[in-house]
């Protein structure tokens, strides 16, 4: 898995929509507040959905290296077999989201609120051969001190992950609506490397972040001995412009959500599903290996 993970062709799917997001991802599927009643129908949508994708044909390790996972999609089955097994037997490197949202904001940044349950989550997923973690937290201004600790934060959590056998995904999100974004984008490179260098040797984490506002700024991390990979965060851009800009940066490669999910409604049939499905894989795919953009207009 470590070695498809830094040296495969492909991108990172993110399929861990959780409780905040999943109302709005559910909306752009199609399925507005009124399609249910309460929270178990709302998880119990976003479930099938998330099978849909999982059980495609084009879902596969052809293009896509990993999924990252919602918790409870990691604890189902599908097809008589733990999800993450699952996905592994298609060649795809199962991970989970594992941090619980965000704390109020302080000092320009949201911290990961407290995660008492970590130890019982890395369990589970280890025992069902989940190979990583995934967790965000947010920047808005351009804070030293403010982004300093976010990264501090991330990476003593993602020190308990390693010593679990567990490879962390480190997401310190950028807004991409933050007027500040360049100057934020700077410290937070800084800060990684800072990081990083501090990391003994073969303890390598992977990087989420924004899509930078100058180009190619995060190559350093990209070459970084312990980082195993530098992943995009689409943060809200449309499919065509997360591609546009990720086929302007060397070395990083695609985990998008909403971008890759964009064109999907729940109301179409099994063949319109797939076709959309495919169509998506393939333009993020050659952005994140072949560092083209396709429109959707080409059919590809």
């Amino acid at each position: 898995m470590m070695a498809q993970i830094v040296g495969g062709a492909g991108f990172v799917a993110a399929i861990d929509q959780s409780g905040g997001s999943t109302p709005n991802a559910l909306n752009a599927l199609g399925l507005p507040p009124d399609a249910y009643a309460d929270e178990e129908e709302m998880y119990a949508l976003m479930d099938n959905v998330r099978n849909w994708i999982m059980r495609s044909s084009v879902f596969s390790g052809r293009k896509i290296l990993a999924a990252i996972l919602f918790e409870r999609t990691m604890d189902a089955d599908l097809k008589g077999r733990p999800v993450p097994q699952y996905l592994w037997d298609k060649g795809i490197v199962p991970f989970v989201k594992v941090d619980k949202g965000l704390a109020d904001e302080r000092g320009g940044v949201r911290l990961m609120n407290a995660n008492p349950d970590l130890e019982n989550v890395l369990e589970r997923a280890a025992s069902l051969g989940v190979f990583g973690t995934k967790m965000r937290s947010l920047i808005s201004a351009d804070s030293v001190s403010g982004i300093r600790a976010l990264v501090e934060q991330q990476f003593e959590t993602a020190n308990l992950i390693l010593e679990r056998d567990l490879v962390p995904i480190v997401e310190p999100e950028v807004a991409i609506a933050s007027p500040v974004r360049s100057e934020c984008d700077r410290i937070l490179l800084a800060e990684l490397m800072r990081a990083l260098k501090r990391q003994p040797h073969g303890r390598r984490v992977i990087l989420k972040l924004t899509l930078p506002v100058e180009e190619n700024l995060f190559a350093p991390l990209v070459a970084h001995p312990n980082c195993a990979r530098v992943l995009a965060l689409s943060g809200g851009l449309s499919q065509q412009d997360a591609c546009a800009g990720l086929a302007r940066n060397r070395g990083m490669i695609a985990s998008f959500s909403r971008a890759l999910l964009q064109d999907l409604r729940a109301q179409m049939d099994h063949g319109e599903f797939n076709r959309v499905l495919g169509e998506a894989i393939d333009r993020v795919y050659r952005a994140s290996t072949m560092k083209v953009l396709t429109s959707p207009q080409d059919g590809r």
